[in-house]
């Protein structure tokens, strides 16, 4: 499977504008990778809000149970759940306003990505957000 990824001129116009990143599945323990690449973010100047239902806050933020919890605009929904989970984080995803979904390394479903892209959104999958971030700052 091919995913027609952004090409990278188009992420880092869209990490040069955003400035707050929802992370579906931000755990609160420092040895897990959703919070070193979240805490690498929060370091690079990015708002970080975490969405994880079991955890109050993370990275000093105050954690959400859903996306549709999160009381503020969010430009980046940033995924580190199962590729299995993608088609419900997506419904959740199109109810709120959000002009970016992004999935981690090894989570992708062909068919949430075009689902989503069809329909205008901007859809990043299995690429590290602070991968991304470091080669193209």
């Amino acid at each position: 499977m091919i995913l027609n990824n952004p090409s990278r001129k188009e992420i880092k116009n869209v990490l040069d504008h955003a400035k707050t990143i929802a992370v579906i599945g931000l755990s609160p323990n420092p040895s897990r990778t959703s919070y070193i690449v979240s805490e690498s973010m929060q370091r690079a100047g990015y708002r970080i809000i975490p969405v994880n239902p079991r955890a109050d806050t993370v990275l000093g933020e105050k954690s959400y149970a859903s996306l549709s919890d999160i009381p503020e605009k969010v430009d980046i929904v940033n995924v580190f759940r199962r590729s299995e989970f993608l088609e419900g984080i997506a419904d959740e995803f199109i109810k709120i306003d959000c002009p970016v979904f992004w999935t981690q390394l090894n989570v992708v479903d062909e068919n949430v990505f075009n689902r989503l892209a069809d329909v205008g959104y901007t859809v990043i999958m299995d690429r590290c957000i602070k991968v991304e971030h470091a080669i193209l700052k």
